[in-house]
């Protein structure tokens, strides 16, 4: 079984419980995630299964959209409903929601959530909270292409990688002079992967997964169709006019090697892929 699985990640489950459910269902130990989903999340989890895992690390940060929705009148220690109260405030209502939403669009410095993995010192910003230490302020550069209100507080956001939606909402509710947090996350889109193409775990018990070919993870590198491809499959440096650092070997259309740039000219193989 090789290739790209689409999950819709059900609520309560990891990503990661999400692949040792498929190495159980299909009897087989190559598969592989990207883009971890938080237990509480739904939503597009890509999947990459078999030879395909050889993939996993080339690949880029992708664009992604979400459906969130905020929860006012409450701060919590993880900016989302399942974290520790430590504030409440009586909700003002005196804004306008779209046009709010509308002022996160372009680039942004976000303040990432106490509760990241992102590390400060070679420690994580989770472990500073769970030891009562003062977690450090860390800021991500961010770019947030579009907003829409889908009513009732919900907004469908499309965004660069390393987007937090919950930060959003936290943000979003102190600009409104309130407390706020996320009520609610689900992905809906990973690259040119969505929601539509995603089979639940369900689906899977009663019918055949899905494959998409591997090459739709690496819209990112330039394809090359290279001869003498005997070459390739030796691992042999190549010659290759070509200005980025790294590209894929096709052989009859299928991704087979990654190649890296060694010097202007010359690549060197990276990776295998077949």
């Amino acid at each position: 079984m090789d290739g790209i699985l689409i999950i819709d990640k059900p609520y309560g489950m990891t990503s990661h419980d999400v692949v040792n459910w498929l190495r159980k269902k299909y009897k087989q130990k190559k598969f592989g995630h990207t883009g971890t989903l938080d237990p509480n999340a739904t939503g597009v989890l890509v999947v990459l299964c078999g030879k395909s895992c050889k993939l996993l690390q080339f690949l880029s940060d992708t664009d992604k959209e979400y459906i969130g929705q905020i929860e006012f009148g409450k701060s919590t220690s993880t900016d989302d409903i399942w974290g520790k109260v430590e504030a409440e405030k009586e909700v003002n209502l005196d804004f306008s929601f779209s046009e709010e939403l509308q002022k996160f669009v372009g680039k942004n410095h976000q303040l990432v959530p106490k509760t990241s993995n992102k590390k400060v010192n070679g420690k994580k910003l989770m472990d500073y909270q769970r030891e009562g230490l003062e977690v450090p302020k860390v800021y991500s550069d961010i770019e947030i292409y579009s907003m829409e209100d889908l009513g009732d507080y919900r907004f469908k956001v499309s965004c660069s990688s390393g987007t937090y939606v919950r930060s959003i909402c936290r943000d979003l509710a102190l600009n409104t002079n309130n407390l706020g947090c996320m009520k609610s996350l689900r992905r809906t889109k990973v690259g040119r992967f969505t929601i539509d193409q995603a089979q639940t775990l369900e689906d899977l018990e009663t019918h055949e997964p899905v494959l998409y070919p591997s090459i739709y993870v690496l819209d990112h590198l330039d394809k090359i169709n290279y001869q003498p491809i005997e070459d390739v499959y030796q691992g042999k440096r190549i010659h290759l006019d070509n200005s980025n650092n790294e590209v894929c070997i096709l052989d009859a259309g299928k991704p087979i090697a990654i190649y890296e740039k060694e010097r202007e000219g010359l690549f060197k193989s990276k990776r295998g892929l077949w």
